[in-house]
């Protein structure tokens, strides 16, 4: 083979190693862009399953919180209508106790 037909043989190679290198490094920065793209979907899913699950927590949270607050007022309810009833039986015995005393202070003046 002549020596002009082998030096373009070798560009030929050459150019043909320089576009398969070319279309390597394309296609290495192709997946990696896809694979920036694709972390960055599975974070921002991360993140909405966070946010999804802090407000699931909140509202478990408040709903409990409600309940307790319930059951605390309904106690205090209790208490109150209990108290009411022990003073209202004592009611008749201090309104005497106190008429006598009156009377006793009033009778010691005169």
């Amino acid at each position: 083979m002549p020596r002009p037909e082998v030096l373009d043989r070798i560009k030929e190679a050459e150019a043909e190693a320089d576009e398969i290198v070319a279309e390597a490094e394309r296609e290495r920065e192709e997946r990696i862009a896809e694979a920036r793209a694709e972390a960055e979907e599975i974070r921002e899913e991360a993140r909405e399953e966070a946010a999804d699950l802090a407000e699931e927590r909140l509202t478990e949270a408040r709903t409990e919180i409600e309940t307790e607050r319930e059951e605390v007022l309904a106690q205090g309810e209790e208490e109150r209508e209990a108290l009411e009833s022990r003073s209202a039986g004592r009611k008749d015995a201090v309104v005497e106790y106190v008429v006598t005393q009156f009377e006793e202070a009033v009778h010691a003046q005169t």
